[in-house]
């Protein structure tokens, strides 16, 4: 009996100890999960950045020394590459009606009709017809002599400035370059004044060496998109100033016939 009361007494032990430990391992099971959930909470609630700033975080990291040269070039060569754009749309000329209203005013009343013509429509086109209108008396070959001189004048004129937009294009990736290399110049000074490789130590100088190249190729791929435009636009323009030029000499000499 006192044996059968010893065995209740240890089973019930044991299983109370089971529950007790079933419990515990519940409550920490319990508490980690509560721990998880809070911290995915905190991590859901924190705001995530926009691209602005984003961009502003990356900018300030990289250093204001290569970063800030870099944007300078980004701001100047953005800076003459809308005013070339603006130019170039201003000088865009319907040559067709252009040149319609010219032999009207040549066939309706001379020379001077059509100079008017002329000097009342903007653009390059309408200027070297002017110039070549104006040689009408000196000849035929004057007058191509001025069409052509005029034309190199005006062809100058559309590709004015141009060059500093190519010149920004080399010019940032490079100073972006630059600063990769001094970025890692840093980083190897800093192993070599611990006397041992620590990610840390060059975590930092690789990151800014690798955001001033990032900086640089993006500003040149900007750069590079509206240069493109500007010299297909330049193109486009002269390709008319040619084609008017010998169509002013075609009109020029069917009239004094």
């Amino acid at each position: 009996m006192k044996r059968l009361f010893s065995i209740l007494a240890i089973a019930g032990m044991m299983a109370f100890g089971t529950v007790n430990a079933n419990t515990n391992a519940i409550t920490t099971s319990s508490a980690t999960t509560v721990a998880t959930t809070i911290q995915d909470a905190d991590a859901a609630a924190e705001p995530e950045l926009g691209f602005t700033q984003e961009l502003k975080k990356r900018f300030i990291e990289g250093g204001p020394g290569f970063m800030g040269i870099v944007l300078l070039c980004l701001i100047l060569g953005l800076a003459i590459a809308i005013e070339r754009i603006i130019f170039l749309n201003l000088s865009t000329t319907n040559t067709k009606k252009l040149t319609q209203n010219v032999e009207d005013a040549l066939q309706s009343g001379g020379v001077e009709a059509a100079k008017e013509v002329c000097r009342n429509t903007k653009g390059p086109v309408a200027s070297i017809f002017y110039q070549g209108l104006d040689r009408t008396d000196e000849g035929m070959d004057a007058v191509e002599k001025a069409v052509v001189a005029y034309g190199g004048v005006q062809m100058g004129q559309l590709e004015k400035n141009v060059s500093w937009i190519s010149l920004f294009i080399a010019l940032a990736p490079m100073l972006g370059f630059m600063g990769t290399v001094i970025g890692m110049i840093q980083a190897f000074d800093k192993i070599e004044a611990a006397g041992d490789m620590q990610p840390s130590l060059v975590a930092g100088g690789i990151k800014v060496a690798l955001l001033t190249t990032v900086f640089g190729l993006v500003v040149a791929i900007i750069l590079q998109v509206f240069y493109n435009y500007i010299i297909a636009k330049i193109d486009s323009i002269v390709n008319d100033m040619e084609d008017a030029s010998i169509t002013l000499m075609d009109l020029l000499i069917r009239n004094k016939k």
